[in-house]
């Protein structure tokens, strides 16, 4: 979904060919990724980070093909929101040095970004609570055809207007924009195809108290929900289940119902099987290793861990792990990216399918709502854990991963000592965010303002004032 399509309407036969290609080019990604040798080579890590765009009073700000063409840099893309941006980082082999080189330039590019929105800045956090209901209309769109095609198919898989619930919230929608309220950090890495199945597994128990430390979603549209509302929203935003698929369990957005036994392209074959296109453009004449339709298809589709294969360079397969909000700072992104990839790396050391998948999908969604003071389960103890507890007995298995996968002692150290701060402090992003509105007398534009002068500094979060 990275570039922009020709069209955004599509006949009922293009939809058809379409997922017959899909079909096709299933064998086709199968035959590829049992290749002997297929994506050998140094594990490396990459991220994207999707920022909001505000104005002088904290609202959202609605000129990112202004801020993008005055950038006029690779890295920096359209998202779906007219207020959202997104910077590509480069790719950095994960032995050595990666968080300090991945902070640096997360940093660097958050100022490119912020000194590029003339009016305003930019910022770096998982829902903007300033937002309100007339920031989600057709007009806030990014002017893509992409977007407008998504919109098209989503509409065409579900009755609309379609009820959106969180808790005591409900919202009428009619359209995709309601996931412009969103903004990650998407975490890659790449993987040799015979590991993936134990790294994929180890991401989804890994992923549980990671985000529980990570909470920075509080607020949405003026109400305090769940610590990383994010995940709630993105999941009803765009579910397609009413109408065509009533009986499925997974929704477009989710987190999986079960072990990856062989490979991803177990992964790819459901996405295929269990899922309408929405965006079906046809490509001509293209590389059959390329996949085009597939990899296409597979992109509207935003499992929380999601395989990617990449085409290029002779190919290879990455997870890209997309549950970790934007901000607050370049150091709790580079932080949360050691404790992810770490006990990622830890955990994969053991074939998790002997534990009950459904304690991982529990872990997961109770961290996201309720974060630090989650109660969490772990395969080989007894019993649920507070997962501020459970996240401090976990910082060492962590470290244990990234020194085995060659990252330097002292980069692993300071990352991860500012989950442990963090942690102990229990100062996440959101728990910050409910403290500023409370000193601010609920004023969520001061707040915002506050929050972007704090970002922009690079300090962690957990040392605001």
């Amino acid at each position: 979904m990275g570039k922009d399509l020709d069209k955004e309407r599509f006949t009922e036969a293009e939809f058809t060919r379409f997922g017959e290609r899909c079909e096709q080019q299933l064998g086709v990604l199968r035959e590829l990724l049992a290749t002997p040798g297929f994506g050998e080579g140094p594990i490396t890590i990459g991220a994207e980070l999707e920022l909001f765009l505000i104005d002088e009073e904290g609202r959202p700000l609605p000129r990112n093909s202004q801020v993008r063409d005055a950038l006029d840099d690779p890295r920096v893309v359209l998202e779906l929101g007219r207020y959202n941006i997104e910077v590509n980082l480069t790719p950095t082999p994960l032995a050595g040095r990666p968080f300090e080189a991945m902070g640096a330039e997360v940093q660097e590019t958050i100022t490119k970004v912020d000194g590029a929105v003339t009016g305003g800045g930019a910022l770096p956090i998982g829902i903007l609570p300033t937002l309100d209901t007339e920031d989600f209309t057709l007009g806030a769109m990014s002017d893509q055809n992409r977007y407008r095609a998504m919109s098209r198919g989503l509409r065409r898989l579900r009755l609309e207007p379609f009820l959106v619930k969180i808790d005591d919230l409900e919202l009428s929608v009619e359209d995709v924009i309601l996931e412009s309220a969103n903004t990650s950090w998407q975490v890659h890495i790449r993987t040799p195809p015979e590991r993936f199945a134990r790294l994929f597994n180890a991401a989804q128990l890994a992923i549980g108290p990671v985000l529980a430390a990570c909470g920075n979603s509080p607020f949405f549209l003026g109400r305090e929900l769940w610590e990383e509302t994010r995940i709630a929203l993105m999941e009803e935003a765009a579910d397609d289940r009413d109408v065509q698929r009533p009986e499925r369990r997974d929704g477009r957005v989710t987190f999986g119902s079960d072990w990856v036994r062989e490979g991803a392209h177990e992964l790819f074959e459901r996405y295929v099987r269990d899922y309408d296109p929405i965006v079906p453009d046809l490509t001509e004449d293209a590389d059959p290793n390329e996949v085009p339709e597939l990899r296409l298809h597979q992109g509207t589709i935003w499992q929380w861990n999601r395989p990617v294969y990449d085409p290029a360079d002779g190919g290879h397969l990455r997870i890209e792990m997309r549950a970790l909000p934007a901000g607050p700072s370049c150091a709790d992104m580079a932080a949360n990216t050691a404790f992810l990839l770490g006990l990622t790396l830890s955990q994969a050391e053991r074939d998790l399918t002997g534990y009950r998948f459904a304690q991982a999908y529990q872990n997961f969604y109770r961290a996201a709502m309720d974060g630090l003071d989650a109660k969490l389960s772990w395969p080989g103890r007894e019993g649920e854990h507070e997962a501020a507890e459970l996240v401090l007995s976990l910082l060492p298995e962590a470290r244990e991963g990234l020194l085995k996968a060659g990252v330097t002692p002292s980069d692993a150290d300071r990352s991860l000592d500012v989950i442990a701060q963090r942690t102990r402090l229990r100062r996440t992003g959101s728990v910050w965010q409910r403290e500023a509105l409370a000193r601010f007398g609920g004023d969520r534009r001061r707040m915002v303002r506050r929050y972007r002068e704090l970002a922009l500094s690079g300090t962690p979060v957990h040392l605001w004032k």
